[in-house]
């Protein structure tokens, strides 16, 4: 990465001026003003804690397990009394709250745990095949090709048939399944970056080609893979669904945002309120998704700088 600095000079609302010194002091001054993609990353982070928490608001809040059962109060309306109903409770009478917040752990730590597999093998081989080309290039080329010529669904139908669903393995699936979209997106950047001035200058001195990855090619890229990370996470969450919605996904009776829509819908006219809650978190969650990840292109990009 190229080492010399840019001065600028911005007015501020007050009248006062800011120097900033490169790309990340000028992206974090601008995203700091960003306050749809600030609101955005706040929920993300409500959203997390809730789901961390599950247990603690379970016990001492609501004072109801997620597999509680209660047939008396099947289908109970959303209440305060007591606070377990406060978003109803299904057909076997079991807090929809207390599930929502269980399941928020397995849909979000499916979401973030398959982009970080993903992201991390997809970076790594982009980055790898881009810069040494040739023969280690063509083989992953031809890996690309043929796993994206094989039809998901029934790659999936079979994975599912021989392992079962499972957290876990529904991790692995996604991440075998998705990484080589973010390889070629990287193995592109990295053809463009290293034939630039500042890459030929560190190679001409003797730079060893992983210095040159690590220090020169790769902080270029990283602005980048952020972008793809949170709308990579939020487009995993809509898959989980999917496939929760097809029986591939998480399994009863641990609770997903997915599975718990799935089982919801067949009640939808006796009790409406169990579709609107699962719904709600899925859509909220994967639209700040998407916001955090349009704000971090309009912040981290830099042809995108305004006046």
């Amino acid at each position: 990465m190229a080492n010399t600095i840019a001065l600028r000079v911005d007015r501020q609302v007050g009248g006062s001026r800011r120097v900033s010194a490169g790309l990340w002091d000028d992206a974090w001054y601008r995203l700091k003003r960003d306050r749809l993609t600030l609101t955005a990353a706040g929920v993300l982070i409500v959203l997390a804690l809730l789901a961390l928490a599950a247990p603690l608001l379970a016990e001492h809040v609501f004072k109801m397990r997620p597999e509680q059962q209660s047939l008396l109060n099947a289908y109970s309306r959303p209440t305060l009394d007591p606070p377990a109903y406060l978003l109803g409770s299904d057909e076997i009478g079991r807090s929809q709250v207390v599930r929502l917040l269980y399941g928020g752990q397995v849909s979000l730590g499916v979401g973030f745990a398959s982009a970080f597999v993903t992201m991390t093998l997809g970076v790594f081989l982009g980055l790898v095949s881009g810069y040494f080309r040739g023969l280690l290039d063509d083989v992953l080329t031809a890996l690309i090709t043929t796993l994206q010529s094989i039809p998901t669904l029934p790659l999936l139908l079979i994975i599912s048939a021989l392992f079962g669903p499972s957290p876990l393995m529904l991790v692995i699936v996604i991440a075998l399944l998705l990484w080589t979209g973010v390889s070629l997106f990287v193995r592109g950047q990295t053809f463009s970056l290293r034939e630039r001035e500042f890459v030929r200058a560190a190679e001409a001195i003797g730079a060893t080609p992983a210095r040159l990855i690590m220090k020169h090619i790769l902080p270029n890229v990283f602005p980048l893979i952020f972008t793809l990370t949170a709308i990579q996470i939020g487009g995993i969450i809509l898959a989980e669904s999917a496939l929760s919605f097809l029986g591939l996904g998480v399994m009863p009776p641990t609770p997903s945002w997915g599975n718990m829509l799935t089982n919801a819908a067949q009640y939808f006219v006796r009790a409406w309120w169990l579709v609107v809650s699962p719904g709600s978190m899925i859509f909220l969650t994967v639209l700040c998704l998407f916001l955090v990840g349009d704000g971090l292109r309009d912040a981290l990009d830099p042809r995108l700088k305004s006046k």
